[in-house]
């Protein structure tokens, strides 16, 4: 008994799963999610909101603020949808990154790699919150909606990530390597550690499931979301799923092999999709004009220069790459700067 556990965890919990695979899981999961929740997976307008929630409690009345009017501010963050999915999403990630023992505070040591995180997660906030959404909402799950902007925003996205890979490759953007006498220290892998963190990230699993299943009892959207969200969160750190590396790949070596991966999710999220509409769910669609044009072309750009998009940034801070904190913090604050206007 304890060789079949130790062969599924090794297999399954520690090793990374297949992109594919996972990709597929994550369009099958997103339909189940849309179809019982009435919304689909998303995350920006959910940071938005808790960019005008920061701005509340530093004394800036945003209840004016077109935005909000139009998606509402409503409620906490462990009362919507989007917020207990999000934080689902960031315990699977975290519960999947002690799982495998690959997390390591892995700090950010130049200043230009800084505000190049900034600036590339404000554009990309600021581009996702024009577009209505980002590499989700106006992608992955926005074009099983049948919606318009979402092929508009993906086409863009991938004329921004173009650029920005043209951009990014010049040499303003390169830093000095620092070369220090004496050989690398190999530092071994420490087994109790390792164990420890195991047990410490499926505590962490086992906690967020039981309160999922807890709150279904009283809400199945509220619970379901949770649910969902850990589920995400999970697909997302052990298949390591990026979205910019899959646009980015194709402009730099032409590997298209994660690109194939989220177009086999999008079919299998359509597939899903069509069959609750055809039940009776009113789709998600969203205008489509110059604002998913203008905000793709933003997104792709902004991406691309943090080094990150929504899913990967995501995971990676749960990793402790410093730099997608970084990420993280200007992605929050360009799409709340939108907001305001």
């Amino acid at each position: 008994m304890l060789a079949i556990w130790q062969s599924f965890k090794q297999n399954y919990l520690i090793k990374y799963w297949n992109p594919v695979a996972a990709v597929i899981a994550a369009g099958i999961i997103s339909a189940y999610y849309f179809g019982i929740t009435g919304t689909y997976w998303a995350v920006t307008g959910e940071f938005t909101r808790w960019g005008g929630h920061l701005l509340n409690a530093l004394g800036v009345d945003v209840s004016n603020w077109s935005y909000f009017q139009l998606i509402g501010l409503d409620g906490t963050i462990f009362t919507r949808i989007d917020g207990v999915m999000i934080l689902g999403m960031f315990a699977g990630c975290l519960s999947a990154a002690l799982w495998a023992n690959n997390v390591k505070w892995h700090n950010q040591p130049h200043k230009k790699r800084i505000i190049q995180a900034l600036i590339g997660g404000a554009l990309a906030g600021f581009g996702a919150r024009l577009a209505m959404g980002c590499n989700l909402a106006s992608l992955f799950t926005g074009i099983p909606q049948f919606s318009v902007h979402a092929w508009f925003f993906t086409f863009a996205t991938a004329i921004g990530t173009y650029f920005g890979v043209k951009v990014t490759l010049l040499p303003m953007f390169r830093v000095k390597l620092e070369l220090k006498k004496g050989a690398a220290k190999i530092k071994e892998n420490d087994p109790k550690q390792a164990n420890r963190r195991f047990w410490v990230g499926m505590l962490i699993f086992i906690t967020y499931l039981s309160a999922s299943l807890y709150v279904m009892q009283s809400s199945i959207k509220l619970g379901f979301a949770m649910l969902c969200g850990l589920a995400f969160g999970l697909l997302i750190e052990r298949a390591q799923i990026c979205f910019t590396s899959a646009f980015r790949d194709l402009w730099i070596t032409g590997r298209a092999y994660m690109a194939k991966a989220i177009i086999f999710g999008i079919i299998a999220g359509t597939i899903g999709v069509f069959s609750y509409i055809q039940l009776g769910v009113s789709p998600k669609i969203l205008w489509a004009g110059p604002n998913a044009i203008i905000g793709g072309l933003l997104f792709g750009f902004g991406i691309v220069l943090a080094g990150g998009c929504e899913t990967g940034w995501m995971y990676r801070s749960m990793e402790g790459q410093v730099h997608f904190m970084w990420v993280g913090v200007g992605n929050v604050v360009g799409s709340t700067l939108l907001a305001y206007y």
